[in-house]
């Protein structure tokens, strides 16, 4: 296999050994960035060789600096980067250069990573389908025709493409997740104040974070642990015999459609004959948080962005200006009402799960659209983001960690909710259910 296509992990271990130069793999990755329009933003050639050339060194020398020295990843282009445009999908912010490092880039270099360059993203990140006229759409990598799901969307087509080890994306309703489901790839939401946002061009700071897109739950592990500049958790001796899962029934399979259902279900089984233990029922809190979304999301996004966007609406997507628009005539008493009102949920929730080392739904309900479509009836734009949107959002408004596998049906994930800060604990779970899958 093309080691374009190995995993994070496999690079780190054979760039230690001496079996794979760096600099050769940066330059093959920079080669093939250029031959796949839409995908990256803009690369970052000296930086990434540069990079890969003092990783080369410590590696003759044996003074690797972690497991993901000289390992090369792309990263969302909400990260601001030294000295190069970050633009985060937006004409609003066209020409922006930021002075410094955000802080997870910062701490991933120091642990050795190589940055190849920024990927293309739904404008602002505030959608799930990855649709962005105004800059580029990536392609989806495993049906180029649809959507590629966002807005991590070129995050997550680096990944599966080979144009990258591993990327870095961010979370605020669904961002690292969809896109992928949506590419047959392994997600991490982490949760919210867990992993840093210094240096993140914001959407709503009370819901963003930040996660990695992966080929492997051990590659997510990895850098998770090289964002946090902390060791990795040992997954060795991981088993889903004894685990308690919960599949969340009632408004995960709202409206769903065959596929994400009969992939999640298929999934499920396979983890019940590898010895979990699968309980089914709706939650009563579900529904009423849910239902919040609305008061929380967009009237958090506008005021964040009002300024900027009202000093020049004609410069976004008709679609996505409607969206931040749709947060401006909030009230503040009902804001703060609906978040006392999202403590009291989240509680109900932590009780109710308590029991569970996860609870299961379909990542998505959906399919990917059509990306023509989408571009041209926003009807169906709004209404397809939303129910993209719908599942992962769950694990937002309640605050907690999340991991995304494949299902083996094409384009569909199954989601494993974890408790809020219990990541480790998650990529534990994930490390055996992907043994599980096969």
């Amino acid at each position: 296999m093309d080691a374009r296509f190995w995993s994070a992990a496999e690079q780190g271990r054979a760039i230690a050994a001496g079996r794979l130069d760096p600099v050769e793999q940066v330059e093959a990755y920079l080669e093939a960035a250029e031959a796949v329009p839409d995908v990256y933003a803009r690369l970052t050639p000296e930086r990434a060789r540069e990079e890969a050339m003092a990783a080369r060194t410590r590696a003759r020398a044996g003074l690797s600096r972690g497991p993901l020295d000289g390992v090369a990843l792309s990263w969302k282009d909400l990260f601001d980067s030294a000295g190069i445009v970050t633009e985060a999908g937006s004409r609003l912010l066209e020409g922006r250069v930021p002075e410094e490092d955000a802080a997870v880039l910062a701490t991933a270099t120091l642990g050795g990573t190589v940055c190849l360059g920024k990927t293309h993203m739904t404008e602002l990140a505030f959608s799930g389908l990855g649709i962005n006229p105004m800059t580029a759409t990536p392609p989806n990598a495993v049906t180029p025709h649809l959507a590629p799901g966002g807005s991590s969307s070129g995050a997550a087509v680096s990944v599966k493409l080979g144009l990258a080890a591993g990327a870095i994306g961010s979370d605020t309703g669904g961002s690292v997740r969809i896109p992928s489901a949506w590419n047959d790839i392994v997600g991490l939401k982490t949760t919210h104040g867990r992993v840093s946002t210094a240096g993140v061009v914001p959407l709503c700071k009370r819901f963003d974070t930040v996660g990695p897109l992966a080929r492997t739950v051990e590659d997510c592990a990895l850098l998770l642990a090289a964002l946090e500049g902390r060791r990795a958790p040992d997954l060795r001796g991981a088993t889903l015999s004894g685990a308690r899962l919960l599949v969340l029934d009632g408004l995960p399979f709202e409206g769903a459609r065959t596929e994400p259902v009969r992939g999640f279900e298929a999934v499920v089984k396979r983890l019940e004959q590898a010895g979990a233990r699968i309980d089914r029922r709706a939650l009563p809190m579900v529904t009423p948080a849910m239902a919040l979304s609305g008061i929380l999301f967009a009237p958090e996004a506008y005021g964040l962005w009002k300024d900027v966007i009202e000093a020049a609406p004609e410069r976004m997507y008709p679609v996505i200006l409607q969206r931040f628009r749709g947060g401006a005539g909030a009230a503040a008493a009902d804001y703060v009402k609906a978040w006392d009102d999202l403590a009291r949920f989240r509680a109900h929730w932590q009780r109710a799960t308590a029991g569970y080392d996860a609870v299961l739904v379909p990542t998505a309900p959906i399919l990917p659209p059509d990306a023509q479509r989408l571009l041209t009836d926003s009807a169906y734009f709004e209404a397809e983001n939303l129910l993209a949107l719908r599942n992962t959002r769950i694990g937002n408004i309640f605050g907690l960690s999340v991991l995304t596998l494949p299902t083996g049906e094409p384009m569909c994930g199954l989601s494993l909710m974890g408790k809020p800060m219990g990541e480790d604990a998650l990529l534990r779970l994930g490390m055996a259910a992907e043994a599980a899958l096969g």
